[in-house]
């Protein structure tokens, strides 16, 4: 589950020009496309539907609040439509995110500290940045995280956004993802 397909990794070129020809990702209202629980050693479990809580994990994930008593990575969310063409048919729960949604996580779109409404929950943009690192590079090539990393696509956050749990609430595979609230407009740096 660590490595991914060697022969599925895109090249810069390849990723630029699909991205282009995908159609772009709802604003305001859109739909969870898949749920993931990271356990030990890579190991993938895709629940149907979890019920979220204020204090702990998408329930059986690694994360654990001792580690972040911020909450800020409680959560890792990812744009549907980017993961499927990052993996260019490999399973998307290889990316390890906890929800991918087919909604825009850009930034103009999703401020830090909006409010989005998945399923029962309600959850917040926190401002912790959620880049790729040695594992993406090997599950996508070093390519795909190149890609992600040039300055001018960082604000699109197609390696995803960190959120954490205001109200807890039961979410599963199909529900409706909608916008609530926007955060400050501000202009954030990307590391």
């Amino acid at each position: 589950m660590y490595g991914g397909d060697p022969s599925r990794h895109l090249t810069e070129v390849d990723l630029e020009e699909r991205m282009a020809e995908a159609p772009p990702p709802p604003t305001d209202h859109g739909t969870v496309r898949l749920l993931v629980a990271r356990g030990p050693s890579g190991a993938r479990a895709t629940p149907r539907s979890v019920n979220l809580e204020i204090e702990g994990p998408l329930p059986g994930d690694r994360w654990w609040p001792g580690r972040d008593p911020e909450r800020g990575s409680q959560l890792t969310a990812m744009q549907h439509g980017a993961g499927a063409v990052i993996a260019n048919g490999q399973d998307l729960a290889l990316f390890g995110d906890n929800l991918l949604l087919d909604l825009s996580l850009d930034a103009s779109n999703l401020p830090i500290g909006s409010r989005v409404r998945v399923g029962g929950a309600l959850l917040e943009v926190t401002p912790k940045p959620h880049t790729g690192c040695k594992k993406y590079a090997a599950r996508f090539g070093t390519a795909a995280l190149a890609w992600i990393s040039v300055p001018a696509r960082r604000a699109l956050r197609l390696r995803g956004i960190h959120f954490r749990v205001v109200a807890p609430g039961r979410v599963a595979v199909g529900d409706a993802v909608e916008v609530i609230s926007r955060g400050s407009q501000e202009r954030f740096d990307f590391p």
